[in-house]
């Protein structure tokens, strides 16, 4: 199943803010015009042409053509999703070209996509001049590096996107922390290796060669590969610390909240809902509101009260998605 015109499908406002002369920004506009101001330039090349040389997915999405599979439901249930796809790439910076659905009982165990769909894929590739493939579901490494090579293009898939959104959107330091971390779980099985060449592995420390890895790589002849994966798993293991200890404080002003009896309210729903612009609503807080999914990513509390003069907390939340990526869940 295949149609055109998918920009259209998850099309957003994404004018700026604007306020008068007079009035005095609130914290929301300045980081909805620090945001705008960051947003990425259509039609700029990719980083890497090579994509067998990729190691590090260091997405900059551009040009996209979406990819599904639809197991089960109705059709209209997998357009749904189709088009909630749409919308998250959007918010990443991309321009949606087209958009294939395949039924199947199961993703290919090799290309996602059965193997006729996949080529039929490469053919959408070129029409349109799309440079990355999106694909609505978590991809094994196997097949993401196969689908490239069927395609020619990058291929992210639903995960990563997401991942990639949170990276943009974090603004706290706990949430940069948590967001890096997710980020580096899902990558550290997918990093890609430069081969077993002896040219591209790391002398021990009495190896004497000018090719060595340098001071701290572990044993004679480890590959590239290996210090990657060794130097991401100690980042990780610094992220979950700091984490913690943020986690502490947290758990400290939760308590003082509760020894002192006030009520607390959290708005939760599906994100983009308006939740945000139900807090300043109701209690002039001036956070961030922009028609795009996941704009907020750190919880905002404010205290408020009642129309009888009842004081409680309200607590603006990070929305719901579809396969909202379970490294992000606590």
């Amino acid at each position: 199943m295949c149609w055109r015109g998918m920009a259209q499908l998850g099309s957003m406002d994404t004018s700026d803010s604007a306020w008068d002369d007079d009035s005095v920004p609130s914290t929301g506009d300045l980081e909805l015009e620090e945001r705008s101001a960051l947003r990425r330039i259509a039609g700029l090349s990719t980083e890497l042409e090579d994509i067998t040389e990729v190691e590090y997915r260091q997405v900059r999405l551009e040009r996209v053509v979406l990819a599904g599979v639809w197991t089960e439901g109705t059709v209209t249930q997998a357009e749904r999703s189709m088009r909630e796809l749409a919308l998250l790439a959007e918010t990443a910076g991309s321009v949606v070209l087209e958009g294939v659905i395949q039924r199947r009982d199961s993703p290919d165990p090799a290309t996602y996509l059965g193997s006729g769909k996949a080529q039929e894929l490469r053919g959408i590739v070129v029409d349109t001049g799309a440079d990355t493939v999106i694909c609505d579901g978590e991809l094994t490494p196997g097949q993401l590096r196969q689908l490239e090579q069927v395609v020619k293009v990058k291929v992210v898939d639903r995960t990563w996107l997401i991942l990639d959104i949170f990276a943009q959107h974090a603004r706290s330091r706990e949430g940069k922390a948590q967001v890096s971390l997710a980020q580096m779980q899902y990558l550290l099985p997918r990093l890609r290796g430069w081969g077993e060449s002896l040219s591209r592995q790391g002398g021990g420390a009495g190896g004497g060669g000018s090719g060595g890895g340098g001071v701290g790589t572990r044993g004679p002849g480890e590959t590239k590969i290996e210090t990657d994966r060794r130097r991401i798993r100690a980042q990780m293991t610094k992220l979950r610390r700091q984490i913690a200890e943020m986690a502490k404080a947290r758990s400290t002003q939760r308590a003082s909240r509760h020894r002192s009896g006030t009520p607390s309210v959290a708005i939760a729903g599906y994100t983009n809902a308006g939740k945000s612009s139900l807090l300043n609503r109701i209690t002039g807080a001036g956070v961030l509101v922009e028609n795009a999914l996941f704009a907020t990513l750190d919880p905002t509390v404010r205290k408020t009260q009642t129309p009888g003069g009842r004081e409680y907390t309200i607590s603006d939340t990070v929305g719901f998605v579809r396969h909202l990526p379970h490294q992000l869940v606590e």
